[in-house]
């Protein structure tokens, strides 16, 4: 099991960063909210967890404790892959999780591609007595860091990340440019949720 990794990042794309340990490039699939707080070339600090399959050895990585257990509870659900477990933090905060199950609110969770309304109330209930209780109010989301692409190549890759196809992220990151243009630091974590808005309407 790798608890965590540690050192200079070597590179960021839109779903993954490469922090190098010991001479060694570690790649480690994010959340956009985290990805946005490393830099290239500056040292960071990635809690991990390590999803084993036949063919495949995939570490997830996050920015805290809190998002790694949060991971790891949704993966109990049956029918929750590290896929959409890691949707599922992309969209929401670890605390914003435990707001909606604790409020057993559905509607917010379909928010999360591929999770429709039945879902949503499956899951619910799978979470109801594993997430705990929401701790207070909900932190304010880490603004996207300077980075190697823009923050509009950025959110089309995590919502092709996501499932959705090429032309409806186009669609969502035109809906969304406005509101990028008017935020003084970008933040991807609310562009998402936005775009993720836009894109259920019109589906």
């Amino acid at each position: 099991m790798i608890a965590f990794v540690q050192g200079p990042v070597a590179a960021v794309t839109a779903g993954s960063a490469v922090v190098e340990v010991g001479g060694v490039g570690m790649l480690v699939k994010c959340t956009p909210r985290t990805l946005g707080t490393l830099r290239i070339g500056e040292p960071a600090r990635l809690t991990t967890a390590l999803i084993v399959k036949e063919d495949s050895l995939t570490l997830y990585g996050f920015a805290d404790e809190d998002e790694r257990a949060t991971f790891e509870v949704l993966l109990t659900a049956s029918g929750v892959a590290a896929t959409m477990a890691l949707g599922m933090l992309a969209v929401f905060t670890p605390d914003e999780l435990r707001r909606i199950v604790a409020q057993g609110d559905a509607k917010s969770l379909t928010a999360v591609p591929r999770i429709g309304p039945k879902l949503a109330q499956k899951l619910l209930l799978e979470y109801k007595d594993k997430l705990g209780a929401p701790s207070g109010a909900v932190p304010a989301q880490k603004p996207l860091a300077a980075g190697p692409a823009p923050w509009s190549e950025q959110l089309h890759a995590a919502l092709v990340g996501l499932g959705y196809a090429p032309r409806e992220a186009d669609e969502a990151v035109t809906a969304v440019t406005p509101e990028a243009e008017a935020q003084a630091v970008t933040d991807v974590g609310a562009l998402l949720k936005a775009a993720l808005r836009t894109l259920n309407r019109t589906r």
